[in-house]
């Protein structure tokens, strides 16, 4: 499928144990959310894509009320945000996005796992100019041609449209994401199946073997990391 689906796939699993680092997760980022922009989402379009987002991958309703309370409430936790790039096995690249009230955990874990699968941390752009910064949509129930006409319509401009197994995706820029879902909106209401900002590899590559392994190896430890929250790479399924 497209490039989101891949990307989507090594996310955080969202079975068994995962759960509970997965409503962690949502809870941070919601949290985060509100207290930069404010808790009411019809007028924090961040906040409202997360809720939609939460909703989507089950996570309980309460634990999003609690984390828009605690705003509500004057709690003052700090969260920051932080990424790391990281070259893994035989040519493979990874992006790991965290959300942090400690960045020396943070770091700390992520080492961790690249000492333990050898693998190696680069500096700030090292690897990300490889990767496309793009907000990614996925509709079901309108066909290329219409999409690009409202998004024509609209005055706005694309990075690439594909469709993928009667889906159709669109990729743009980060800053108009609000814009293409309210140009795709006027034509007809639908349900986004994808609604995300994230970093995008320009190349892919395959491994193999012994490299597969390890790549897999990493891929789950960073996920049991607490901070981490995305992880981007270079690699097909």
């Amino acid at each position: 499928m497209g490039r989101a689906y891949e990307v989507r796939k090594a996310s955080i699993q969202k079975t068994g144990a995962a759960k509970a680092k997965l409503y962690s997760m949502y809870a941070r980022e919601i949290y985060d959310a509100a207290k930069r922009g404010g808790t009411d989402p019809s007028s924090n379009a961040s906040l409202k894509r997360l809720m939609e987002r939460a909703k989507k991958e089950q996570v309980p309703a309460d634990i999003i009320k609690r984390a828009i309370d605690k705003v509500n409430s004057g709690a003052d936790e700090s969260y920051e945000k932080v990424s790391y790039e990281i070259f893994g096995p035989n040519g493979s690249t990874l992006i790991v996005e965290c959300l942090t009230d400690n960045v020396n955990r943070s770091i700390s874990d992520v080492k961790a796992a690249l000492n333990k699968c050898k693998c190696k941390m680069g500096v700030q752009g090292s690897v990300s100019f490889n990767y496309d910064n793009l907000c990614v949509i996925g509709v079901k129930g309108l066909d290329e041609e219409t999409i690009m006409d409202a998004i024509i319509e609209a005055g706005l401009d694309i990075d690439d449209i594909e469709t993928s197994d009667d889906m159709v995706i669109i990729y743009g820029n980060p800053k108009d994401l609000h814009a293409l879902k309210e140009a795709i909106l006027k034509v007809q209401p639908v349900e986004f199946e994808i609604d995300e900002i994230g970093m995008y590899p320009k190349d892919k590559i395959s491994l193999t073997g012994e490299d597969k392994e390890i790549f897999d190896r990493l891929i789950n430890m960073l996920e049991e990391c607490d901070d981490v929250q995305n992880i981007y790479h270079n690699v097909e399924d």
